[in-house]
């Protein structure tokens, strides 16, 4: 999947079979970022690929536990000079153009499915199957609600809220404010 970032394109890449610390690899990367505990292998594991005018200029593996959340359009946030990226249970936040890695939070305790800017509340919406979080831009969780099942059915949001679909179509308007349920 590519993405835009100024004058960057950020090539997001699917490594199913990739193991941390191997030599063996498909594609090689500059930096490997582990997120998972030493005694869990990783389930999502995510190549990113920064190019300046067609040319390589840094790369990374991020590999995190919790289930495999694949990559969408919602996988990467860009906000200013910065990458938030969805990658398995984990949440974290890559400078541009170094990848130089500012946080990791793990926002979901299954999988997240995306991550998206509020430019009114300047933070981030993350999309977890079992919890909707709002998250500063320092990392911080700032609030979590959760429903009655799982956010599998999307969500989308507004300039002061959320609304999230769970596996049994009901719907949940979550206040982007306080994390409140709005009826």
């Amino acid at each position: 999947m590519l993405f835009k970032a100024g004058n960057y394109d950020l090539d997001l890449i699917d490594e199913p079979t990739s193991t941390p610390g191997s030599a063996d690899k498909v594609r090689s990367y500059a930096r490997e970022y582990d997120f998972t505990d030493a005694a869990y292998r990783p389930s999502s594991r995510h190549g990113l690929v920064l190019r300046e005018d067609g040319v390589v200029r840094q790369s990374c593996i991020l590999l995190a536990g919790g289930g495999a959340g694949g990559m969408h359009e919602h996988s990467i946030a860009i906000v200013d000079k910065t990458c938030f990226l969805a990658v398995g249970d984990t949440l974290c936040w890559l400078m541009l153009p170094s990848f130089e890695l500012r946080w990791h939070r793990q926002v979901d305790h299954a999988t997240r499915f995306g991550v998206y800017f509020s430019a009114n509340h300047y933070c981030l919406i993350s999309h977890g199957e079992l919890e909707i979080a709002r998250v500063s831009l320092s990392g911080e969780v700032v609030w979590s609600s959760g429903g009655a099942d799982i956010f599998s059915e999307g969500i989308k949001v507004f300039p002061d809220y959320v609304e999230a679909v769970d596996f049994n179509k009901n719907i949940y308007k979550i206040d982007i404010t306080n994390g409140t349920s709005m009826k």
